[in-house]
Formats: structure tokens, sequence, C-alpha cells
């Protein structure tokens, strides 16, 4: 009866510090995925709705980068939330009651084990699915915006250069969609430049390309080699303008958006379509799996680290710096072994380093705080 008793207690208490942990990361993650959130809806509606995009359309961008700012966010949230569970636990004398009670650091950290899992399935859940399909999507979005011309090279008052060596400027645009006083440089044939001047000009789309119809201009065209000008005036002219948009990535797949098992059994197609090697891609396939262990390592290391502090009333800075000095250290390695697999991506195994030193810490630690209890605790705890 009296071992039943003690284990509902124990379950209690899990029960109570994982409700602690859940509440304390979703309101910091609401925080902080909403102020970044936020800057970076505010350049989106600066950059796209003056370019004449529609607010559903921003919007709908918005929401697709939502994954990938949760995929930075999250994990600087889960540390955050321990560093401030632990801490209040401790604050509010709770820790200490129940390590007087008989509970060792390693028994404590059960709840704080199952939060850093639970992390880690969250991150791999937005590393592995939700971020390749949103990316695959905003890349299939910002392929249909570079097919809007007007957006792209027709901004009144702007000189615009959709591509190197094209320049194009117009005064105004009306809106029934005539451009009014049309300027436009073609400078890429260095043996021919070729510069377009129009009171007014249209874009007319149709199945296979979109053209510009230009009225009342004149063409200048310079061949610097035999030095010699031309100037054709017209009455109305056209010119096939897809070319001016940017092309060279156009059939390029982002590797963002491709699958993990993809990226690990990548095949020549893939690379070529990629533009990157095998190796590169299976590297990029193993920074998904190390991001979701991170994630969790470093928010068990927030637990862990405030452990080695006894109870005191001016509270745990000391051990809270400690904390955040330790996964930075932590993120340092991190980028320096990615940094390592970047330049030889047949070195990818390196990106798992700083996982596995956070486990290591996250033990090192638990075993100097385990050991700094006093000794009539360690013996109630082992009994």
């Amino acid at each position: 009866m009296r071992t039943h008793q003690r284990g509902a207690t124990l379950g209690r208490i899990d029960r109570y510090i994982l409700s602690q942990l859940v509440f304390a990361f979703g309101f910091f993650s609401l925080i902080l995925v909403g102020i970044y959130w936020v800057n970076q809806a505010v350049l989106m509606l600066t950059q796209y709705i003056s370019e004449g995009q529609s607010g559903i359309f921003v919007f709908e961008l918005m929401l697709l980068s939502l994954p990938s700012l949760m995929l930075l966010v999250l994990p600087i949230s889960a540390f955050v939330a321990t560093v401030y569970v632990t801490n209040k636990l401790y604050s509010d004398s709770e820790l200490v009651v129940v390590q007087a009670t008989g509970f060792s650091v390693f028994r404590l950290a059960r709840p704080f084990a199952t939060f850093s899992l639970l992390i880690v399935v969250l991150i791999i859940v937005l590393a592995h699915l939700l971020v390749p399909s949103t990316v695959r999507r905003l890349d299939s979005r910002e392929a249909e915006l570079a097919q809007a011309l007007s957006a792209r090279i027709l901004v009144p008052g702007s000189f615009e250069s959709p591509t190197s060596g094209v320049t194009v400027y117009v005064r105004d645009i009306t809106p029934e969609g005539t451009i009014e006083d049309l300027l436009m440089s073609d400078i890429r044939d260095p043996d021919r430049q070729t510069t377009y001047m129009a009171d007014q000009a249209l874009l007319v789309r149709d199945a296979e390309s979109t053209n510009l119809v230009m009225f009342q201009g004149m063409a200048q065209t310079l061949e610097p080699n035999g030095e010699r000008l031309s100037i054709t005036r017209f009455d109305d002219f056209t010119v096939a303008i897809d070319s001016l948009i940017q092309q060279s990535t156009s059939d390029r797949v982002n590797p963002q958006g491709l699958s993990t098992l993809q990226l690990l059994t990548p095949d020549a197609e893939l690379a070529q379509r990629t533009r990157r090697s095998a190796d590169y891609l299976q590297r990029e396939a193993h920074l998904r799996v190390t991001q979701a262990l991170l994630a969790g390592g470093a928010a068990f290391l927030g637990y862990a680290a405030l452990m080695i502090g006894g109870f005191s009333r001016f509270g745990l800075w000391k051990q809270i710096a400690a904390a955040v000095f330790l996964v930075v250290i932590v993120k340092l390695i991190d980028n320096s072994s990615i940094d390592a697999a970047s330049r030889d991506p047949a070195l990818w195994p390196l990106v798992y380093l700083s996982s596995l030193l956070a486990v290591v810490i996250c033990l090192a630690l638990l075993f100097i705080a385990n050991s700094n209890l006093p000794a009539r605790l360690r013996r109630r705890s082992a009994g």
C-alpha cells in the first residue's frame, strides 16, 4: 500500500513539473515566434505590397515561412523554458522539499527528460515533414511570382534590373495597365547594346510568352567595336521579354524541399537537378536529425546545469549563466562541425559531435549535482 502511494505521488510530481514545462514552452514560443514573425511580415509587406501583390498572396507567404521560423526558434524556447521552470521550482523551494523527501537528481530528471523527448519529436516533425513541404510550396509560389513581370521589372519611378545587363525604368502605370514613359537598356551583348524608349507601352501575355508592345518610341543600337550607332523610330514595336527574367535557376531543385529519404538516397539525376553532390545531400539529411537531437539536448542541459547549485535566496544566476555558456559552447562546436562537413561532405559524421557532447555534459552535470547532495539525502534516495 505504501509503495502504491509513493508511486502515485511520484506520478503527480512528474505530471506537475511536465505541465509547468509545457506551459512555459508554449508561452516563450508564442513570444519569440511572434516577434520574429512580425519582423519578417513587415519586410514581406514592404516588399510585395509595394510591388503590387495582393494581401492574400503575402499572407500565404507569411504562413508558409512559419514552419522554418519555428524550426529556428523552438529550440531556444525549449532551453529558456527549462531554465525558467527549474529556477522557479528552486525559488519556490519546491525542488528543495522534493529532494528532502528522498528524490535524487536523476529521479527528478524524469519529467525533464520526457519534455526533452517531446521537443525532439516536435523538431523531427518540423524538420522532416512540415518544413520540406512548405519550402516546396514557397518555391512554387516564387516561380509564379517570377512570371508576374509587372511586379518584377515594371515598378513606377524605380530603376529595376531583373537580370544582369538589363535595366528598366517606367515613370508611371495607369489603372488600366498602360505604361507611361518607358526606358529599357539591354547591354547583355557587349558587341550590340540596345536602348528602347517609348511614350507608352503595354504588357501582352499569351499562353506561350509575354511581350512588351511599345508605342511612339525609338530604339538606339550601339556597336562599340564598329563605333556605330543606329537609331530606329517606330509607331509600335514588340519585344519578347521572357528572357529579361533570370531563368538560370528556374529548373533547379531546392534541397531543403526534398524529403529526408530522397536526401539519404540521392541518384545522379537528383544531384544534377539540385546542383549538389550526393555527399552534400546526405549531409543535409543528417543535419535534420541533429537539429532535433541538439534541441532536446539543449533543453535537458538547462535542467542539469541548474541542479549543480543548492537553494539560495539570491537565485541561481551563476548556474543560469553557466547553462547559457555551455549551450553557446555546444552551438559553436556544432557550427564548426557543420563548416567542416561543408568543406568536405564526406565528413558528415562530424555533425553528430555536438549532440554527443551535449549528452556527455548533461550526464557529467547530473553526477556532479547528485554528489553535491548531502549524504543523508543520498542515503535516503538510495533506500
